[in-house]
């Protein structure tokens, strides 16, 4: 079964030190691979990894990267164009729009 074309959302909210920051990416790269269109919306510590390598890499591979305006703000990051930064409605609107939304927590 092709997974070209289909909607994969990933919320990630733990640093990038964390295992399941790490599991995100690599949930990210396999569906880049087989063609999904890939959404990453990160929160909480998460916005930290906006500026990983790793996922840079992702993102200019196609992935869409988006971080919360407010975590980035409270943490005294400045992501410039790493990342388009958004809310919480458009984060509602990525869970509506994709075919699978999944989150590490």
């Amino acid at each position: 079964m092709s997974l070209r074309g289909k909607k994969l959302g990933l919320l990630l909210s733990t640093s990038p030190g964390q295992p399941a920051f790490q599991h995100g990416l690599c949930l990210a790269e396999v569906a880049l691979d087989e063609g999904v269109e890939v959404y990453v919306y990160c929160v909480d510590e998460a916005v930290r990894g906006v500026a990983e390598p790793r996922l840079q890499a992702l993102a200019a591979r196609g992935l869409k990267l988006f971080a919360c305006a407010y975590a980035a703000q409270r943490r005294q990051i400045n992501l410039n164009d790493q990342a388009t930064l958004a809310g919480l409605a458009s984060l509602s609107d990525l869970m509506a729009a994709t075919d699978r939304f999944l989150s590490f927590n």
